[in-house]
């Protein structure tokens, strides 16, 4: 593709992005697939700047402010080229030149906003800080609050796009093994610094050809997600539900971690989505103790009913607001794919009343969010509590560095998604 063909698909994708209501990685995934004739580098060059205008939403949406603009997905990636790209008003009218698989020709009022961008950067002294830290105006009071003096680090710091973390499968091969087979196909890692299981790519890598991947010896986890499992403490022989299972990311590291040992029910209310895991179990090496019941199977309802007392864990990684996904998902700051957060909060009360009478005495109930909002985290935990005095919380350990009594990951102090964990403890 001309670079003039690269900015016209960009524009496409926002447009896409703007009229249909689906995540911003869907849209640029159903653009990609229908024009295979697209290639690599091409589609990086694309998808990154896709991603670093949805990055800079707010600061974008202030220089149109200031000058009149309407803000089109036009206007946006004409904004991002002056002020993010470094573009002159020369090399817009070459990119915008009308050719071709090319954008229109700029008009005089567009020549006449890139004349005023001339010399300016994408931030200005004129700027809140809620606009320079990329906060949604609905989140700033709660996140203000919480982060106190760090607010504006911890916004910033999700503003950078997310590492590429692994998760070595422990039951097939150890992390350094695995990092040795890594290097040996020319992806090179490190281990990361919370995550027992976790290595961390130095540099973007295409893992689907290594050997490490092709024999199950690898999944594909942030390391905060793999510290949901970990702070679970499975071990070989338990009886683990894992309620909110999905795609069975932590399903598999919960199974590895028991070393193919027991029984871990898997269960989510998407059945093709949980479906989909099993051929994940399977290459794992670990299907042989994974059961797969969908929620949208009415026997399956009635099973969990009849399991009182049943398992030592209970994981519960429940539906959530995803802000703490912001920096993999910058669209997620500014649109709302599902229920609202009064809606979400109603939810996720009622699967931890529904899943509570199945832990057995001194069990674990794992309550984990990929939230940064506390009424989505602490305040859940509070209510929960007040209605079943037969639970505490079990304290993290302060070594391990993820927060006590609870575990809080951000980008900023961990380099991870956000994520809140809670384990509780059933009680004599």
């Amino acid at each position: 593709m001309k670079p003039a063909s690269r900015i016209q698909a960009t524009i496409e994708i926002l447009e896409r992005d703007q009229n249909i209501r689906v995540p911003l990685d869907s849209c640029v995934g159903d653009y990609m697939r229908n024009r295979r004739y697209i290639g690599s580098k091409d589609r990086r060059d694309v998808a990154e700047r896709v991603y670093e205008i949805a990055r800079h939403h707010a600061r974008i949406n202030w220089w149109l402010d200031k000058n009149g603009v309407v803000a089109t997905p036009r206007s946006r990636v004409m904004c991002w080229l002056a002020l993010g790209g470094g573009a002159d008003e020369k090399r817009l009218h070459d990119l915008f030149d009308g050719s071709d698989y090319a954008p229109d020709k700029l008009g005089d009022d567009e020549i006449a906003f890139v004349q005023k961008l001339a010399g300016q950067n994408i931030e200005h002294t004129d700027m809140d800080e809620d606009v320079l830290a990329e906060c949604p105006p609905e989140y700033s009071e709660v996140l203000r609050k919480y982060f106190g003096e760090d607010f504006k680090q911890e916004m910033l710091a999700m503003m950078v796009p997310a590492t590429l973390d692994v998760r070595a499968n422990i039951f097939a091969m150890d992390r350094e093994n695995v990092q040795n087979s890594l290097a040996k196909d020319g992806v090179e890692t490190f281990s990361t610094p919370y995550s027992p299981w976790g290595l961390r790519c130095t540099e973007k890598a295409y893992l689907s050809k290594t050997k490490a991947m092709n024999k199950g010896w690898i999944e594909i986890q942030d390391e905060g997600s793999q510290l949901i499992a970990h702070v679970c403490d499975a071990k070989p022989s338990m009886q683990v539900l894992d309620y909110c299972a999905g795609g069975g990311g932590k399903t598999l590291a919960l199974a590895a971690a028991m070393h193919r040992k027991g029984r871990v029910v898997a269960m989510d209310l998407d059945a093709k989505r949980l479906e989909k895991g099993r051929r994940r179990y399977k290459k794992a090496g670990l299907a042989d103790i994974i059961e797969v019941r969908p929620l949208s199977d009415a026997r399956h309802k009635k099973w969990l009913k009849r399991q009182k007392g049943t398992f030592d864990i209970v994981l519960t990684d429940v539906p959530c607001s995803g802000s703490g996904t912001w920096r993999r998902n910058p669209d997620m700051r500014w649109r709302n794919y599902g229920p609202n957060l009064d809606e979400l909060v109603v939810v996720q009360a009622e699967i931890l009343d529904k899943v509570a009478k199945a832990v057995k005495v001194g069990g674990k109930l794992v309550y984990a969010t990929c939230s940064l909002l506390p009424a989505e985290n602490e305040e859940q935990i509070e209510k929960f509590l007040s209605a079943h005095p037969e639970f505490e919380i079990q304290p993290l350990d302060e070594a391990l560095g993820l927060g006590t009594p609870f575990m809080r990951l951000t980008p900023h102090r961990h380099k991870t998604d956000g994520f809140f964990a809670a384990v509780l403890t059933r009680k004599e």
